[in-house]
């Protein structure tokens, strides 16, 4: 399956309860609308972390890595990248 398809069945499984996949669009905001709070964050680093193999440092944590699926997708092809 591919990479931002993981992410967004993982988004659409453990926030909206739902197997949707038009429940939520890629570019939507996740923390505006109050998909992901503080804490769903957490939960989202360590899925990516898990699924990935990636590790995720504080400093990373921040909204412009996590708000939408595209922002997340995107965080995690420039880590796999680096």
């Amino acid at each position: 399956m591919p990479q931002k398809q993981l992410i967004k069945q993982f988004i659409l499984e453990n926030f909206l309860f739902s197997d949707d996949a038009s429940a939520i669009g890629d570019q939507d905001s996740l923390i505006q609308t109050g998909i992901v709070d503080s804490t769903g964050i957490h939960e989202l680093v360590f899925f990516l972390e898990d699924t990935f193999k990636l590790q995720i440092v504080p400093e990373e944590m921040i909204p412009a890595n996590f708000d939408s699926i595209q922002t997340v997708d995107d965080f995690v092809s420039r880590k796999l990248a680096g």
